[in-house]
């Protein structure tokens, strides 16, 4: 744990593979992180831009696009699944997070097919497949957790998403019989993007959307206590140079969760930020600031909508370059 009393936990939110023959094990070894996480758009950068794949990638020249990048993909999986084993094995998190196909997103057969698939190939238990919270993956979270595989909730920005998330790992653990370690990645600066633009205009507080939402959403989950699962907050970096980089971790710093941030992100944090728990907010304060952003003519729950829609296509996009370009 980054902070043991509080259970916190900070996750690295990029893979690439020389960053995992360096940096990445420099950070383990100080205890600045105990997991990481992908996502397309996380290898789509990799991938394109790193020389690190060339020599790998001469020799699946007579493999499809997408088994190029599975072969890709689940080599740094195993790789980060490898270094991260020592943190596992002593209960100390250890996950290395693996998104399936995005456009499987509405077909849970294909989905539970694809991640029992990638975990039995990368082959290490500390490894989380990640499974968007759609009406598909939440029947996928149920299957996969069933079978004692870990699973990632991603791309949540609603209570509702977030309860079908931990009522289905709930189901899980029940069909196991064990308890199976599972997240719920809560989505936060994409709302604050979203919506301040309309609250500078109305002279309103910014950057504060993304934080009561995750901390209603957090509450939830807290609430539910469904057992092994957590929430993690996602989507914590910031943009521009408004907030301090460090601004969505400080914000969000709670008992028995994790953080999933860019490494400038975690690095600014340790250094810089507050290491005292922010949440819970209370319900009162949270209500107060969403009434002001309706009353800003701001319909939140159409964002969060839109929100969801925006990750998935951003995730095809991303994958469907990569695709592309191999």
């Amino acid at each position: 744990m980054y902070i043991k009393d509080l259970k916190f936990s900070l996750w690295a939110d990029f893979i690439e593979r020389d960053y995992l023959d360096n940096e990445f094990k420099d950070l383990i070894e100080k205890g600045i992180i105990n997991g990481a996480t992908s996502n397309p758009a996380i290898f789509k950068n990799a991938i394109l831009n790193s020389s690190a794949y060339k020599e790998q990638l001469k020799s699946l020249k007579k493999l499809s696009p997408k088994e190029k990048y599975e072969a890709l993909a689940i080599y740094d999986i195993k790789k980060a699944a490898s270094i991260l084993q020592i943190l596992y094995n002593v209960g100390n998190d250890g996950y290395v997070s693996i998104e399936v196909d995005p456009f499987l997103c509405d077909d849970a057969d294909a989905t539970i097919e694809e991640g029992k698939r990638l975990f039995a190939e990368i082959g290490y238990k500390n490894v989380m497949i990640k499974v968007p919270a759609t009406r598909a993956g939440y029947v996928a979270m149920e299957a996969l957790s069933s079978e004692g595989i870990p699973v990632n909730a991603t791309l949540v920005f609603k209570k509702s998403q977030a309860i079908s998330c931990a009522e289905a790992f709930e189901r899980g653990n029940k069909k196991h019989g064990q308890k199976v370690d599972t997240v719920i990645s809560i989505f936060v600066s994409r709302i604050d993007r979203a919506i301040d633009p309309i609250l500078r205009k109305k002279g309103l507080d910014e950057a504060l959307g993304g934080i009561y939402n995750s901390a209603n959403i957090y509450a939830t989950i807290q609430d539910m206590n469904v057992t092994g699962c957590r929430a993690l907050f996602a989507s914590t970096g910031v943009k521009g140079d408004s907030l301090p980089p460090e601004y969505y971790v400080e914000k969000l710093l709670a008992f028995n969760s994790i953080n999933t941030a860019p490494i400038d992100t975690i690095l600014a944090f340790d250094r810089d930020g507050v290491k005292e728990k922010a949440l819970p907010i209370s319900n009162q304060v949270i209500k107060e600031y969403f009434d002001g952003v309706i009353n800003a003519g701001i319909d939140f729950e159409a964002v969060l909508d839109k929100q969801i829609e925006n990750g998935l296509e951003s995730f095809k996009g991303a994958f469907s370059e990569i695709l592309d370009s191999l």
